[in-house]
This record gives structure tokens, C-alpha cells and sequence, in this order.
């Protein structure tokens, strides 16, 4: 078990330098003038602007250029004597992702800023959306061709098969424009002054339920809620078919091994047979999409929080390309990979725990 972590860990920062070579061969493609603004907060006059790629090295080799945007310019000692950077960048590797000139802050304060708002749609969608997607799979298998099977079937397919942002609107146009349910956004407009109100109202997570509760304020906790169920109903029901099926198709697989027939002839009951034998192995490809889940969640999800109006990672995103921000556009996705790298790791680790075979390979 040991050794197995170990070298999974071995491998993580080897990974992460490879995904680091993809981002910046991305960088590369852009023109000294457009890497410019990964050090200024605000666009030059035209006059100083050779002045300044000269300054910033970006006519440099490329594995100099890397070496920078790894270690920062103050690390390497780059500059000479007498001669400081007016916005030098501390590197990638201390969290200096560039200047996002559509958020008007550094690219990572902006991930920083909207990431609690991502979090707190993650921590709500993923406690239904697992064990409701898993316990349907498992239903369906056991079911198997039975009408059980054949309605979550239906379901699955038709979750799988539906673009996100036409469900999206499609539950918006009911709940939100027919019958008033449920508004977009993430708090309504009383409830954002008084949360923005610093002597009434403290942000210790700026998770706005969370942060509600603490502060005894449960008025706010129903507002934030009733913003947050439209957008945590979408990522359930188009996240649940993939579960299902996923589920579904490795509980079948395994209720046709032979350990399977030999505990049904030990005279165990079919539920500990499913419970304790079936489910258990059935888990590990379900280990490993519900990771990749997690994490795309936690990245921000692009489509739903675009047309629900709600201000996460992944609003922010989609506002930063249609305006041709790229530097946050390759700062997230510098972030984005990360986050896939770990939740790769964690799923190569829960492997572990789930299969004893595993530990072996």
C-alpha cells in the first residue's frame, strides 16, 4: 500500500511539469506584445512598449522565457544592475499567474475571489449527485430488464443525451420565469447589501449558506438556497445519467463472476451478496468518473453557472474569453489541470483501498 502511494506521488510532480510545457507552448503562440500584459496591470503608451518586452525578456529564448514564468524575474536576478521591473512577476510557482484585465486584479486573486462561490455550488450538488447516481446504477443492475431497469434506462439516456444549457434554460423558463420558484443569479439583491454590509454580516468561508448560519442569519440562508437549487438540480440530473450508466454497467459485470455464484451458494442473502461482495468491486471505474466529477465541479461549471448568472469559476471563465482576456483564460486552465492531475491521483489512490489487487501493480 505504502510503496503504491509512494510512487503515485513520485509522479505527480512530473506530471504537473509536463502540463506546465503544454500551458506555456499555449503562451508561446502569442505575440511579445500580447505576452506583455502578463506583467502590467495597465496597458502602456505605445512609445514604451519595445522598451518593456526588451525589459521583461520576451524576445528571449523560449527555455529562458519558461525559466521566468516558472521562477519569476526577481528569483533568476535577471535584470541588471540598477535596473528594477516596475510590476516584476514572482513566477508561477509562487502563484503569479498574470494580470487579468477583466477582472482588474491578478489572474489568481480572481480564482481566489470566485472559487468559494464554485465551492459552495460543489459541496451542494455532490452529496445527491453521488449517492443518488450510484444507488440508481445499482437498482438498475439488480433489476436488471425488469421495468425498473427499463425506466432509469429511459432517464439516463435522455440526461446523457441533453446539451446542458438546453436543460438549463429549460428548468430557468419553468421554475424561474412561469412560476417564480426559484430565482438565477446568487442572492437577491437584499440579501447581497446586507452580506456585503461588513458591520452586519461577516464572511468567514464568503460561502454565502454557510457564512448565513454562522452568523445566526437564516433569512439568508433561504435566499442563498432557493438561488442555489436550479443550478444544483441541472448538475444533478445530467451528472446522475453518466453515474448511472457507469454503475449500471459495472454492477452487471460483476454480478456475472463466479465469487458472485459462490456466495448465492454459501446461502448468503441477496443483499449482503449486493452490499458486501458486488457493490464494493462495481465501485472502481465508479471511483474514477466521480472524481473527474468532483473536480470538474470544483473547476467550474462553464454552461450552468453562464446561464444561471451565477458568479463561479466557471463564470468568470467564459466572461474572460468572450472578452479575449487570455491570460485568464490560460491562468485558469493552468488551474483546471492542476485540479484534474490531483483528482486523477486521489482516484489512483482510492484504487487502493477499494481493490487489495491494486497495490500490487
Amino acid at each position: 500500500m505504502v510503496n503504491y502511494i509512494i510512487r503515485r506521488l513520485l509522479l505527480f510532480p512530473l506530471i504537473l511539469f509536463g502540463v506546465t510545457l503544454l500551458i506555456f507552448g499555449m503562451l508561446s503562440l502569442l505575440s511579445p506584445y500580447e505576452r506583455l500584459s502578463l506583467y502590467l496591470p495597465d496597458r502602456p503608451e505605445h512609445g514604451s512598449i519595445d522598451n518593456l518586452i526588451e525589459l521583461y525578456g520576451l524576445n528571449d529564448p523560449i527555455p529562458v522565457q519558461y525559466a521566468r514564468w516558472m521562477l519569476g524575474d526577481d528569483y533568476l536576478g535577471l535584470y541588471p544592475e540598477g535596473i528594477t521591473s516596475p510590476n516584476p512577476s514572482r513566477g508561477v510557482l509562487r502563484g503569479d499567474l498574470g494580470f487579468s484585465f477583466r477582472g482588474h486584479q491578478p489572474v489568481g486573486q480572481a480564482i481566489l475571489q470566485y472559487l468559494p462561490a464554485t465551492l459552495e455550488l460543489t459541496i451542494w450538488a455532490i452529496v445527491p449527485l453521488l449517492f443518488i447516481g450510484i444507488q440508481l446504477g445499482v437498482w438498475s443492475a439488480v433489476n436488471h430488464n425488469k421495468p425498473v431497469d427499463h425506466i432509469l434506462r429511459v432517464f439516463s439516456i435522455t440526461g446523457w443525451s441533453f446539451p446542458t444549457y438546453v436543460f438549463g434554460l429549460m428548468v430557468l423558463m419553468i421554475f424561474y420565469a412561469k412560476l417564480d420558484w426559484f430565482p438565477a443569479g446568487r442572492l437577491s439583491e437584499w440579501a447581497t447589501r446586507v452580506v456585503l454590509d461588513t458591520t452586519a454580516f461577516t464572511q468567514y468561508t464568503k460561502m454565502n449558506t454557510f457564512d448565513a448560519l454562522l452568523n445566526g442569519r437564516f433569512d439568508i440562508f433561504i435566499d442563498s438556497l432557493r438561488h442555489l437549487i436550479l443550478p444544483v438540480i441541472t448538475l444533478s440530473y445530467l451528472w446522475w445519467a453518466q453515474i448511472l450508466r457507469v454503475t449500471r454497467s459495472s454492477m452487471l459485470e460483476a454480478l456475472r463472476q463466479d465469487y458472485v455464484t459462490t456466495a448465492r451458494a454459501k446461502g448468503l442473502s441477496e443483499r449482503v451478496v449486493i452490499n458486501r461482495h458486488v457493490r464494493r468491486n462495481a465501485l472502481i471505474p465508479v471511483a474514477t468518473i466521480s472524481g473527474l466529477v468532483v473536480i470538474g465541479l470544483m473547476s467550474g461549471v462553464v454552461i450552468t453557472e453562464t446561464v444561471f448568472n451565477y458568479r463561479g469559476l466557471g463564470w468568470f471563465f467564459a466572461d474572460a474569453a468572450l472578452h479575449l482576456d487570455v491570460i485568464s483564460v490560460l491562468g485558469f486552465t493552468l488551474f483546471y489541470a492542476t485540479l484534474v492531475v490531483l483528482g486523477n491521483l486521489v482516484a489512483d489512490i482510492t484504487y487502493a483501498f477499494l481493490d487489495p489487487r491494486v497495490r500490487y501493480s
